[in-house]
């Protein structure tokens, strides 16, 4: 194991997850110390990789990092019972199966329960653990058009487009860890522990945020509205003489200050842009206005102007770009691992600094259960009774 010794190093979690959202929940606890130990099923049992391609790619190594691995066959009771062995001391259980899954295994949060009342049980499911779409199959991309996000990205009148990245997946398994969290801290008062559920399909609809609720609260369907902010105006892409940046000048003294750096006495004069809900009704001409003087400059030398007047704005990059950014580069958004066959790799970093730790770095994605003899021998069992169960295909 690791020497680090992080805010969440007193609990152990064991990782039944696999494909994103479930490795996503994952991953927040085990880069802050969290003892994680992942399970997998026996390669002989199981040979498919999932999702997330080869292991040693960079999606796979980037997701499972910081945790110990063994095998498990929990379609044998054998696997059950030394399942529930590591359940007996262990703090947290996540898994991402099909809600039916976890009943024919035995390993529902009722029958964890009754090893262990303090054990938190994390489950992410694609609909939620019931309802009438409980037992289908979800993906990040049904989320994001049943959850509304498909039909407000992408050009108006474009058609439905899909976010660039698994954003259902993602934010389903930081809601998920946060509710762990939170069960947690909860645990500390009461010594129970309870089940925590989130879902693709959930965790979608609350990132629409103001957009889901312009619809609760005032009737209004959120159309496509492109690279335009959809209520906040000018709040854009412009085109610059060499590419092009973003600017968000909304309300009238933001927008007064782009004026003055534009020297753009006419924009100012406009009836027609006088107020946020007159610039709202003529955005195209705004935006067309404010091209204007855009495409006079390089990217990089309207950025210098625009910051130096605090009027918000910023380059849009590639993503080999965005690393460069001397800013990205003092975030540190780069997470060093030494890997025993790959050498020295980087994957994403922590989007969380804490004033009293820094996230765990240095863990390796570990290879299909490298630490299984370790785990076994730390619950007490001994070599000949781990020879047996690999033998007979429990592990």
């Amino acid at each position: 194991m690791s020497d680090y010794h992080g805010p969440l190093s007193r609990f152990t979690v064991l990782d039944l997850t696999r494909v994103r959202s479930g490795p996503t929940c994952v991953r927040q606890l085990a880069d802050w110390g969290a003892n994680v130990i992942k399970i997998e099923a026996p390669e002989a049992i199981d040979v498919s990789k999932g999702m997330g391609g080869a292991r040693i790619g960079p999606d796979f190594q980037n997701l499972h990092r910081n945790k110990r691995a063994i095998t498990l066959n929990l379609k044998d009771p054998k696997g059950v019972a030394l399942f529930m062995k590591l359940v007996e001391t262990a703090d947290v259980v996540v898994e991402n199966f099909r809600p039916n899954v976890k009943k024919r295994l035995g390993i529902d949060y009722e029958s964890l329960k009754a090893v262990n009342p303090g054990i938190v049980l994390g489950s992410i499911s694609g609909f939620g653990q019931n309802g009438p779409y409980e037992n289908r199959p979800g993906f990040d991309q049904i989320a994001q058009g049943m959850g509304g996000l498909m039909s407000i990205t992408g050009l108006p009148g474009q058609g439905p487009v899909r976010v660039g990245i698994p954003i259902a997946d993602l934010t389903s398994g930081i809601y998920c860890a946060m509710g762990i969290l939170i069960a947690l801290l909860e645990r500390d008062e009461t010594g129970q522990g309870q089940w925590v559920q989130s879902s693709l399909l959930q965790s979608q609809i609350a990132m629409l945020d103001f957009q889901a609720a312009r619809w609760l609260v005032k009737g209004e369907v959120a159309q496509q509205a492109g690279n335009d902010h959809p209520t906040s105006i000018p709040t854009g892409v412009f085109k610059t003489s060499d590419g092009h940046i973003n600017i968000a000048a909304a309300g009238d003294a933001m927008w007064e200050r782009l004026c003055d750096v534009l020297d753009a006495a006419e924009m100012r004069a406009n009836a027609d842009f006088a107020t946020g809900e007159s610039r709202s009704s003529n955005r195209n001409a705004v935006n067309s206005a404010i091209e204007a003087y855009t495409l006079t400059k390089t990217s990089a030398q309207w950025i210098e102007i625009l910051a130096a007047a605090g009027v918000p704005c910023g380059p849009i990059y590639a993503i080999d770009q965005m690393f460069a950014d001397p800013q990205v580069r003092h975030l540190g958004m780069e997470h060093p691992v030494d890997h025993p066959t790959q050498g020295r790799i980087n994957l994403v970093g922590q989007a969380i600094h804490l004033s009293g730790h820094q996230s765990r770095k240095g863990m390796p994605t570990p290879e299909r259960g490298q630490h299984t003899n370790e785990v076994l021998v730390g619950l007490g069992l001994k070599d000949g009774d781990i020879a047996e169960l690999r033998e007979s295909g429990v592990i």
